[in-house]
């Protein structure tokens, strides 16, 4: 029997006291806002809104199902002691490529582009920084071929590890990003991608993000006979990338700025239908809205210190700007 869809829908007075808090202090910084700001955030908790959604679950194998976790209001948030925040001296975002990310080095260009915009414009206040790109051999990472897939795989602590050490001195955090698929240990089949929270580091793949990673079209296979060395980077030359395609872009810039969130300390949503939700596959991922809930943007408004109503203008007139460049 198919699963039956839910609607998680949270009363007006809960989803208030997850944006606003009961902390006098916050409720008090709250009202210091302007009055655009407190306009578009007041819609978290408006019957009749139609510009944030309740979160629809699907089926058991969604995130919110299958993995409970305690949700985090805004005043959750901000007591975190644990939580990092940029700072004038840290911060910038760097993101470093491990391997190539489009089959021509134009195609890899205009990616990263594309990438680089985005997360400007997410995180509007904070700068996005390119590192130059890496090859594999230069992580001195171990590697496998997976023998579900046959896909070659790159393990996600030593990445870790190498960017932890090539941190730049000003960066909030820096992100690997590559079109490898991932594992983080022996005995796990893959993983999108990984992050340590308190270093500031993540890594994700792309891989499966292509339109044909799990067809029999897929042409990065390789055998484990050809696997002669754990040291041979070699295999890695002229690995198969995925087409750039616009599907695998949304998913890219999805997943990147979802995962600096949690870098931001923001945790899975779990009051309206907002990036910054749980996925357990791809196709609750495709599901996710673009933008945040109100309640997480007012914890990434917290963080970062930019004002509300200028950041979705900017936002607006560089799609403008883009499209006539297009």
């Amino acid at each position: 029997m198919a699963d039956k869809m839910q609607v998680l829908r949270h009363s007006e007075h809960t989803l208030k006291t997850a944006l606003l808090s009961k902390n006098p202090v916050l409720v008090s910084q709250y009202e210091k806002l302007d009055a655009g700001e407190q306009r578009l955030m007041n819609e978290a908790f408006q019957p009749r809104s139609n510009l944030f959604e309740p979160i629809t679950v699907h089926s058991q194998s969604d995130w919110i199902s299958s993995h409970p976790e305690a949700p985090q209001d805004f005043e959750q948030f901000f007591s975190d002691r644990y939580r990092k925040a940029p700072c004038p001296k840290k911060h910038i975002i760097y993101i470093q490529s491990i391997g190539s990310l489009g089959n021509t080095r134009v195609i890899s260009e205009e990616y990263i582009k594309w990438l680089k915009g985005y997360c400007e414009a997410f995180f509007y206040g904070l700068k996005v920084k390119f590192l130059e790109p890496v090859s594999v051999s230069e992580t001195k990472c171990s590697f496998r071929v997976n023998e579900h897939t046959q896909n070659l795989q790159i393990h996600t602590g030593h990445i870790l590890a190498f960017l932890k050490k090539n941190k730049p001195e000003d960066a909030f955090c820096i992100v690997g990003i590559t079109m490898i698929d991932l594992y983080p240990r022996d005995s796990w089949n893959f993983v999108f991608g990984q992050a340590s929270l308190s270093s500031g580091v993540g890594i994700f793949s792309f891989a499966r993000y292509g339109k044909d990673f799990y067809t029999s079209k897929y042409e990065g296979n390789v055998t484990s006979l050809q696997l002669t060395s754990p040291t041979d980077y070699s295999i890695f030359d002229n690995y198969y990338i995925p087409e750039i395609t616009s599907v695998l872009l949304l998913r890219s810039c999805k997943t990147l700025t979802h995962e600096i969130g949690h870098i931001l300390g923001l945790r899975h949503c779990q009051w309206l239908a907002c990036l910054m939700q749980g996925s357990n596959h791809l196709e609750e991922s495709d599901r996710r809205p673009l933008n945040v809930c109100p309640i997480c943007l007012r914890k990434l408004q917290s963080a970062i210190g930019f004002n509300i109503v200028e950041r979705y203008r900017m936002n607006e007139e560089r799609l403008q700007q883009q499209l006539q460049i297009e």
